[in-house]
């Protein structure tokens, strides 16, 4: 077969366009905390926005990309634990938190009725399974779990504060009492 050269321009920018494409996924793997792997056959526009709306509020960016890209993109970063997943109709969600696309997408399967599922996610470098993915989405967010742990450390603080008050407090009425029955003397 032979090409004109007008062909053999368009073919070398698309393959460039492709290259591109796979280099931004790659650069979006690598820099999210979670990526979650999902299906979503059979949703409306609406039922898209909405989810799409979720994923946003949430710092998530949520994205159809093709099977392939997203293939070579893991395959280049060294990951072929995908490779099967990576089949049919699939959306990507990339997010900074670790729970958070979990959490979305869990919800989403429970309100929409199977029109959308999890295929698997990518999270601390590693393959997680749908049980995985539910099972972080059960999990409370870093912010959450920081916000648990200051909390129990200030209650010592905060207790021993009102210790004290309660000391001085009682000390004032002491004294009080006893200024008052002098004075009466």
């Amino acid at each position: 077969m032979v090409y004109k050269l007008k062909e053999v321009k368009n073919l070398s920018a698309n393959l460039e366009n492709k290259k591109q494409v796979v280099e931004a996924i790659k650069e979006k793997i690598t820099s999210a905390k979670s990526v979650v792997l999902v299906d979503y056959k059979g949703l409306t526009v609406l039922e898209d926005t909405e989810l799409r709306n979720a994923f946003r509020k949430a710092g998530c960016e949520y994205k159809v990309l093709k099977n392939t890209m997203v293939r070579k993109a893991f395959n280049e970063l060294g990951v072929t634990s995908f490779d099967e997943d990576l089949n049919g109709p699939t959306a990507v969600a990339f997010s900074g938190d670790e729970t958070a696309a979990a959490k979305v997408i869990v919800a989403a399967c429970k309100k929409l009725n199977d029109k959308i599922s999890v295929k698997s996610a990518y999270v601390d470098n590693a393959h997680v399974d749908v049980a995985g993915v539910k099972a972080l989405s059960e999990m409370p967010s870093k912010e959450q779990l920081i916000a648990k742990m200051l909390g129990s450390m200030q209650a010592p603080i905060t207790n021993f504060a009102g210790v004290l008050s309660g000391i001085t407090r009682k000390l004032v009425i002491a004294l009080n009492a006893i200024s008052e029955k002098k004075a009466q003397a």
